[in-house]
């Protein structure tokens, strides 16, 4: 009997039919939404307010120890659901935080280097 992870993973398995009909359904859902205007209105107003406080918060969490800078990215991720400029925002601070994060591995190997 394959482990509990082994079934999880497995492609075309129940739990991959289960998200597509999560999607699908979410789909469905927003298409509803979008159909009246005050209730597609109300959705963006509320979206909005709920990305822009994850951001507010992840922001004043990122001098403080924890996951400020994960919670900031978390709200504009769900600001870039609706927006395009939070799409944007999002892929340049992904791409910012990758050329960091090979700068910082580059300067830890030539530091291990000269140290042996």
């Amino acid at each position: 009997m394959p482990t509990p992870h082994a079934r999880r993973a497995a492609p075309g398995g129940r739990n991959d039919r289960r998200w597509h009909r999560v999607v699908h359904s979410s789909s469905r859902v927003r298409a509803v939404i979008k159909r009246r205007r005050w209730l597609d209105t109300l959705y963006r107003v509320v979206l909005t307010a709920v990305g822009a406080l994850v951001v507010v918060v992840g922001l004043i969490l990122v001098p403080l120890p924890g996951p400020g800078w994960l919670i900031v990215f978390f709200g504009l991720a769900i600001l870039g659901t609706e927006f395009h400029w939070a799409r944007r925002l999002l892929v340049w601070a992904r791409m910012a935080l990758a050329r960091f994060a090979e700068r910082w591995r580059a300067w830890r190997s030539r530091r291990a280097a000269l140290g042996t």
